[in-house]
């Protein structure tokens, strides 16, 4: 029998995340997973004056901020607070898995009701691409004031746009299908999503916090180098898919499907020119 070879990334895709499939928990554990080092390099960053004991992760997903903390800070305990009860389960599992377990308490909760949960007093508040989902996200930077200790942090990471994996000439006969795709989605986000993009340093100033510094870093990953990378690709333009097909024209929704069928000969995880880039910026805020 003749044995067809797998491409590194197909692999990756059909092997590497068996445990996932559920959609935004499955694009969170890759995002973690690529983003890794550039995580941990923010974490380093942040402007600690004094190692915290006590910290909240807002809206931590399936935990790739939870443990990059908790590896930053070994003493510490960090309080992983999110809306998606499965998201939270997963990051429960994940601690155990680490050993970590008795350092991660969870909190189901809705950080857009007025009401928020006793998250104690913590010296560090991190929150990624998480305030922008918010619908009143200024109520919620002043709850963070409130909790937050004297002289403790907050650190706000945001997206500065969705990855971008194929080059501008991709696929054959259809270039700039992404940029189109994301063209689409950005103009839905606008109207749904308003807080996406925003410059958080007025806002945090404006919540009470002194804003000690802030800066963007540039994400580059070829996925030679990661083929988690190919993995991410599918599950992110699979679910861009579905909220863009209907405003595409025919020929770029066949190219679309294209990318996204991996038994086709033109599926995004044979391209050998596949990459994630994207932006990330950082606010840092102090309680005084």
């Amino acid at each position: 029998m003749t044995h067809t070879p797998t491409h590194p990334l197909q692999h990756a895709a059909q092997h590497g995340h068996q445990h996932l499939g559920d959609g935004q928990g499955e694009i969170l554990d890759l995002d973690a997973e690529v983003l890794a080092e550039y995580i941990a390099a923010i974490t380093e960053w942040l402007p600690i004056q004094t190692a915290p004991r006590q910290i909240i992760d807002l809206g931590c997903g399936t935990g790739a901020g939870t443990f990059a903390l908790l590896d930053r800070f070994p003493e510490a305990q960090v309080t992983a607070v999110d809306a998606s009860a499965a998201h939270l389960q997963r990051l429960r599992e994940k601690a155990c898995e680490r050993g970590v377990a008795e350092r991660v308490r969870t909190v189901l909760a809705d950080l857009d009701d007025p009401s928020w949960p006793d998250l104690g007093t913590p010296e560090l508040v991190w929150a990624s691409a998480a305030m922008h989902h918010m619908a009143h996200p200024d109520r919620a930077l002043r709850a963070v004031h409130e909790i937050v200790t004297p002289g403790g942090l907050f650190a706000v990471v945001e997206l500065v746009g969705f990855p971008r994996f194929l080059p501008e000439n991709a696929p054959e006969g259809r270039p700039g299908l992404e940029e189109r795709c994301h063209a689409i989605s950005d103009h839905h986000h606008a109207e749904h999503v308003p807080h996406r993009g925003a410059d958080w340093g007025p806002k945090l100033t404006a919540a009470g916090f002194t804003l000690e510094d802030h800066r963007t870093r540039a994400v580059d990953i070829e996925g030679s180098r990661n083929p988690t990378v190919g993995a991410y690709a599918l599950a992110s333009l699979r679910r861009l898919r579905n909220s863009v097909a209907d405003a595409l024209t025919a020929e770029d929704l066949t190219a679309l499907n294209q990318l996204l069928d991996t038994d086709s000969p033109h599926s995004i995880l044979r391209r050998k020119d596949l990459a994630m880039r994207t932006e990330r910026t950082v606010w840092a805020a102090r309680r005084r």
